[in-house]
């Protein structure tokens, strides 16, 4: 089994691009299962049924998403009628959606996990303690585990990595959109890379027009982000599991700069 995972997208320029060139990057990384965070999708903020479906139809299986999941306000609607669309799974129960899906696949079970880190971000319940809770209500459910810890901290997702060494096929980070270059296979078998990097227009800061951001920094106003133009860089990973139980056997960076 190898799973593509594609790093936060970020606008339409970050949709534009993982449309259009997500068959390709499946065929040329050989690639049986895809999962993209869309937190971004929407201008820069959150993500709509309609964005949902067309990465869908583009090869996307499961959507995972992060701290801006709830910026608009039919997302409840989409996490309550989508189980393929996932929100962290530790905020407070009582809301909708979950953050936890199992694919069936011919190949074998794909379980995916979407938590969100708390060092430096809003407060939430315990990611760690949340994991935990999942996989023991639902063991024997799945072949393959892929953990999207949503997070700033390297600290922190390096910790929830070895926490669930031998326990998870891929453990990674998103939130950061910058692609890290510490992808390795831990001692019991789970791949792990602090952060994907994301699906954003460059040049840009984090995908978002690099003068507003200069004019943040220079004025410590609260000025409005917006998306970056130009064509979009697409950052993910590749992770290959099978033979081995849950234990990856390969993980390798992705990057592919889009024309459109």
């Amino acid at each position: 089994m190898r799973i593509l995972i594609l790093g936060d997208i970020i606008g339409a320029n970050g949709m534009r691009a993982v449309v259009t060139a997500l068959q390709s990057l499946q065929r040329e990384h050989r690639a049986d299962f895809v999962i993209a965070n869309a937190e971004n999708a929407n201008g820069g903020f959150g993500v709509t049924s309609e964005l949902a479906e067309q990465l869908f139809r583009a090869g996307v299986a499961v959507i995972t998403t992060g701290n801006h999941v709830w910026h608009d306000d039919d997302v409840e609607d989409l996490l309550t009628n989508e189980q393929r669309v996932l929100r962290p799974h530790n905020y407070p129960s009582g809301l909708a959606g979950s953050g936890f899906y199992i694919s069936k696949q011919a190949a074998g079970r794909i379980a995916v996990l979407n938590l969100q880190g708390r060092d430096r971000l809003g407060a939430i319940d315990d990611p760690f303690r949340a994991a935990k809770t999942v996989l023991k209500a639902n063991k024997g459910a799945y072949d393959l585990l892929v953990v999207d810890f949503h997070a700033e901290s390297t600290q922190e997702k390096e910790a929830l990595a070895h926490m669930l060494d031998g326990k998870a096929t891929v453990v990674y980070g998103t939130h950061t959109h910058v692609q890290t270059a510490d992808e390795r296979i831990l001692p019991r078998g789970t791949a792990y890379i602090t952060d994907v990097g994301a699906c954003l227009p460059v040049p840009s800061v984090i995908g978002f027009d690099a003068k507003i951001s200069v004019r943040r920094g220079l004025t410590q106003l609260p000025i409005r982000n917006e998306v970056a133009s130009g064509p979009a860089r697409i950052h993910g990973l590749l992770v290959e599991a099978g033979g081995d139980g849950i234990r990856a056997t390969a993980v390798q960076r992705v990057q592919y700069q889009s024309l459109v």
